[in-house]
């Protein structure tokens, strides 16, 4: 988590209040943050990742102040059209978004100036999952002319001066010569073209994700008006990127107007700081937080927090992003009430604690399979999709990630893809190998998150001599081993050999697949060795037990 440094006393004249050292510490503690000491001028703060708009003296003074009651409710900044326009290019694709405002009327000091830069890259940190995600530029508006283009160009055809240099290079240069381009370049890894900002005069902005122009790209003391973007790869993204800053730059004194982005198949205008509207679940709340609160209650505790509320709604502002469902407000409502407000409960039931049967039966297959001198892995829930369909012939859609940060961006939806995985990266080691895991997949289904979690067994013998016979002979050990009696009803499926796979049934109920895996599937795992599988569904098995 980012720790930031705030100013102390620029942070009490933004709160609007003074408090004594003890009750500033004590209060910022409860407001959800973790306080690492305060040190003369300097208040250090760690900042949870979900709460990206604290990341800046002004962002977290603001919710401060309301928090402690000085400044309450839902903040309102006005947005001006300014009038201009940045053109994207469709060449962006590996950084197809971008959000940019205008900013007028500052005057900066060095202080605000390490500010800025102090959110800027903290932002990219977290926010914008060190800059894979999104990256952010702010630069003297008044030596830009508009209109801006957002394109890709090859690095060697573009010549300008990096932030921090004397001399123009060729953009290539920079991954290897300038330090945020050795820090960043494994962002950019196959991209044979990068994105840059350039203004109508052909002046080269910069070069992203690494860094801005020394000519355009430079903030200083006499600056008065900056030109802000936001790019990266979700345009919910960078559009509340844009927000965290454009609000911070606001609240140091700035004029925000907006800009018209002219993408190749629509036209969109940033900032838009318009509050979305949740309706509030008063009920499900109080029974979260065990709490009797009216509607007048909730208000203002919601405005403590620096929400709006009119009519049952509430006004969630535009700088928040981690307002998904009625337990992030009720997580709000319960900080503004005082976790230490909070009345510790003995439960009135009496419990014993035990082992949940499941886990149990679970165990139990372990100690089976482990003494048929089976070996137990483990692997991520998270894949890619490739392994999950085209490396085993299957055209089943898994579930995958909304903002993925790497490409195991897909719930598995099977066991014995992941498997495969391991005999594939073991491969230099002696045969056979024989392994299994007990562990979790995940479908879509009618639950409130869409999603249907089941806990699932996968058995692969690999080594030379493997066949149908006797992965069938493990099954018939763990079934007879628990009790019960299964059969095997012949089928087809595009990962295993026709003719030597079957369903797995019991009380003619399916519940699982066994068979030897086919040849073009092994070739597309470059594995060498055949391979016979099996998979259960261990909930549905033990149901006859129950």
């Amino acid at each position: 988590m980012p720790t930031v440094t705030l100013n102390k006393t620029e942070f009490e004249k933004l709160v609007g209040k003074e408090l004594p050292l003890e009750q500033l510490k004590d209060r910022i503690s409860m407001l959800g943050t973790d306080l690492e000491g305060i040190e003369g001028e300097e208040i250090k703060v760690e900042i949870f990742p979900n709460r990206p708009d604290l990341l800046s003296e002004q962002g977290f003074a603001r919710a401060f102040s309301s928090f402690i009651g000085v400044k309450t409710g839902l903040r309102e900044y006005n947005v001006e059209s300014s009038g201009m326009k940045v053109i994207v290019d469709s060449s962006v694709t590996m950084r197809p978004f971008t959000a940019c405002a205008i900013v007028k009327g500052l005057s900066f000091t060095d202080e605000k100036i390490r500010e800025i830069m102090q959110i800027q890259e903290k932002l990219a940190t977290t926010h914008g999952r060190n800059r894979k995600k999104s990256a952010y530029g702010i630069y003297p508006a008044k030596k830009i002319k508009f209109p801006i283009r957002y394109i890709a160009k090859n690095p060697k055809d573009v010549l300008f001066k990096p932030l921090g240099f004397d001399e123009e290079v060729t953009a290539d240069e920079i991954i290897e010569t300038h330090p945020k381009g050795k820090t960043y370049k494994n962002i950019t890894e196959g991209w044979e073209k990068y994105p840059f900002f350039i203004d109508a005069e052909d002046n080269v902005m910069c070069m992203l994700p690494f860094t801005n122009s020394e000519d355009t790209g430079k903030v200083e003391l006499d600056t008065t008006e900056v030109f802000v973007e936001c790019t990266g790869t979700d345009l919910q993204n960078v559009m509340v990127a844009l927000n965290i800053i454009v609000t911070t730059l606001a609240d140091m004194g700035g004029k925000i107007y907006s800009v018209d982005i002219e993408y190749p198949d629509q036209k969109i205008t940033t900032p838009n700081l318009k509050p979305p509207e949740m309706e509030i679940d008063l009920n499900l709340i109080n029974k979260l937080l065990g709490l009797e609160l009216k509607e007048k209650d909730a208000k203002d505790l919601l405005e403590k927090m620096g929400y709006g509320y009119e009519s049952g709604k509430v006004k969630i502002p535009a700088y928040r992003a981690d307002i998904l469902h009625q337990v992030d407000l009720a997580e709000d409502i319960a900080i503004a009430y005082g976790y230490e407000n909070f009345i510790e409960e003995i439960p009135n039931v009496a419990t014993i604690g035990k082992e949940n049967p499941l886990e149990k039966f679970m165990e139990k297959i372990r100690d089976i399979l482990i003494g048929l001198q089976l070996i137990e892995v483990k692997n991520f829930h998270l894949t890619t999709k490739e392994d999950l369909t085209e490396k085993i012939h299957c055209k089943e859609e898994p579930i995958s990630l909304q903002n993925a940060i790497g490409e195991h961006n897909h719930l598995r939806n099977k066991i014995f893809s992941s498997l495969l995985k391991n005999l594939q990266e073991n491969q230099h080691h002696e045969y056979p190998q024989n392994i299994f895991e007990i562990g979790r997949i995940f479908e879509s289904g009618k639950t409130e998150t869409g999603v249907v979690e089941t806990e699932n067994l996968a058995i692969a013998l690999c080594h030379d001599k493997v066949d149908f016979t006797q992965i069938k002979q493990i099954l018939d050990v763990v079934a007879k081993s628990l009790g019960l009696t299964v059969s095997i009803k012949e089928t087809e499926h595009p990962s295993f050999i026709r003719g030597r796979v079957g369903k797995i049934f019991m009380n003619n109920i399916p519940i699982g697949l066994i068979g030897e895996i086919h040849p073009e599937v092994l070739g597309l795992w470059t594995i060498q060795v055949p391979i016979a599988i099996l998979e259960i569904n261990l909930e549905k098995l033990f149901s006859f037990l129950v």
